[in-house]
């Protein structure tokens, strides 16, 4: 049992010596060192119920708690009744001696055990290559996903194949006029086409196998469907160099094919929220308070976005999910609302749908802003990217600002091969331990299991042992609350207590017990950084 467990089953025994209940009891990291490793405001939530003094109920509660054995060494009050704990180094001992036991598994966790998830993310219209933009999310989904895995979920990576409607078209219609340049025609190209090179390849292609016969014939599903097949293999290729694979591509055009976007219009109809008007379908929103309804169906017959995907959250609540997540660009902010209306209005749960919607990216090199537009193809393609500063550097990058701020991708920063790079400097710590642990093995000196871990006691070995036992809280955290920005922050903490430690502390020496025991030590955070490095999809070398 850890500190923490320790900490917060006492107070709970307190709690309920006072018949209460219905308090959630949160522990916090003090921000110095000196105020302990645990507080809580418990005391101050209590004050009313107890009409006492904040300060009187946390002396009490310091008076109730079992202090001075394996867990706690001393409980401290402090400002108006935040209560500080100081952990026990026998416990830290106890805990470090258990990741050298699990090994791999250390920060696993079951409380997702049973249970199915799936996470939807990418999407990306096959219109053209994945964007950094769209690695932004790629990364945050595939994260996410390893982190509901590491606490126990049976995961499904879902990717949402958005082949109908106007882009389709105009994907289509883009191809068949380069078409008919590759033939020698004279072509004014439309802004509102795509214009990158790869439309140029795909028409080149096209000619090849069908020569002119093609030219009269604008029409021909061949030009919209050649395009569709090359780009979106050329987006799981993307995906496969990203370092992760989608479990399911959902097609959205099924859901025409089986008459599902029918059904949700007469449901709809038939629960009263559905008005044709201007030639156009609407959602009645205004029923449920909103200022304006939406458009289902524009006066072209064109469906906006929010039918389908209706349609197709409801296929997913039929296939059984515990838990259902989809991650969105902002671009979706507005619509996604709509959605999980439509939903309620149906009778749906959708308690079980969590959406998380992460801000753009801006890509700058010497400060410089790099523009994109994926119709004047002068974006910038996430294979390119991946090839100018390496996909470790691309995932990192993308998952170390919270989702919902904007990201500012530094490739100048991200070309670094230095610890100025932060994906170098937790790297580099692995490496270097690797080279310690060979050095000391070319010396016959092995990794002791039994290693007397009371040695441990200077401030730098203290620090690393207590940020190496938070990793299971860190990851149960990170998942259950979609933020997998804090496990990059944490693996660079990690580094940094790694790199102070290492520069006051020398691991072999003469005192074999210390060796040992500082050997085990470094041990532990090796474990540690690989194990964050891999739900991270990032790779831990042995040599740098």
């Amino acid at each position: 049992m850890t500190t923490e467990i320790f900490i917060i089953q006492e107070l709970e025994r307190y709690l309920k010596s006072k018949g209460i209940s219905g308090i959630p009891i949160t522990l916090q990291k003090p921000k110095e060192e000196k105020f302990g490793d645990h507080a809580t405001n418990i005391a101050m939530q209590l004050a009313g119920k107890l009409k006492s003094n904040p300060r009187s109920i946390a002396e009490e509660i310091c008076n109730f708690i079992e202090t001075g054995n394996q867990y706690i060494d001393k409980v401290e009050i402090a400002g108006p009744g935040f209560i500080n704990f100081f952990a026990a180094h026998e416990n830290l001992y106890e805990q470090l001696a258990k990741i050298l036991l699990l090994r791999e598994e250390y920060g696993r966790g079951e409380i997702g055990a049973g249970k199915k998830a799936m996470v939807e993310f990418v999407s990306a219209n096959p219109t053209g290559p994945l964007t950094i933009g769209h690695g932004r999310q790629a990364v945050l989904g595939d994260t996410v996903a390893n982190l509901l895995e590491a606490v126990g979920y049976d995961v499904k990576r879902e990717y949402y194949f958005n082949n109908a409607g106007r882009q389709m078209r105009i994907l289509g219609n883009s191809v068949y006029l380069r078409y008919l340049e590759v033939l020698g025609q004279k072509i004014d190209f439309p802004d509102d086409h795509y214009q990158g090179e790869y439309i140029k390849d795909i028409a080149r292609s096209i000619y090849e196998t069908y020569n002119d016969s093609l030219k009269n014939d604008q029409d021909n599903p061949i030009f919209k469907d050649q395009a569709e097949q090359s780009i979106f293999e050329d987006i799981k290729k993307t995906i496969h160099r990203l370092g992760f694979e989608f479990d399911i591509f959902y097609n959205e055009n099924s859901l025409y094919e089986t008459g599902k976007i029918d059904q949700v219009i007469q449901a709809m109809d038939d629960k009263g929220f559905i008005e044709k008007r201007d030639g156009a379908t609407w959602f009645l929103t205004t029923k449920l308070g909103a200022e304006q309804d939406r458009v289902y169906i524009k006066s072209t017959g064109e469906p906006t976005y929010r039918l389908p995907d209706t349609a197709y959250h409801i296929e997913k609540i039929k296939r059984g999910f515990d838990l259902m997540i989809d991650i969105f660009g902002a671009d979706h902010i507005a619509t996604y609302p709509d959605v999980l209306s439509a939903l309620e209005v149906l009778g749906y749960d959708i308690s079980k749908i969590t959406v998380l919607i992460h801000q753009f990216v801006t890509l700058t090199e010497n400060g410089e802003v790099v523009k994109m537009s994926t119709r004047k193809a002068n974006f910038v393609t996430l294979d390119e990217l991946m090839e100018e500063v390496g996909v470790d550097v691309t995932r990192y990058f993308f998952i170390m600002r919270q989702m919902n701020s904007h990201l500012n991708f530094d490739l100048s920063l991200a070309k670094t091969q230095s610890d100025e790079n932060p994906v170098f400097y937790i790297q580099y710590a692995h490496a270097r331990i690797c080279s310690i642990l060979s050095l000391a093995d070319s010396k016959d000196i092995p990794v002791d299991q039994k290693a007397d871990l009371t040695n441990l006691k200077t401030t730098e070995e203290t620090n690393l042992i207590k940020h190496l036992i938070d990793f299971p809280n860190m990851v149960e955290s990170c998942a259950l609350n979609y933020t997998p920005h804090r496990l990059s922050t944490y693996l660079f903490e990690l580094a940094t207590l790694f790199h102070k430690f290492y520069t006051e502390c020398r691991v072999i020496s003469d005192d074999m017990e210390l060796t040992q025991a500082r050997m085990a030590l470094i041990d532990a955070a090796r474990t540690i950084i690989a194990n964050g490095l891999k739900l991270l999809g990032i790779a831990a070398p042995k040599q740098m």
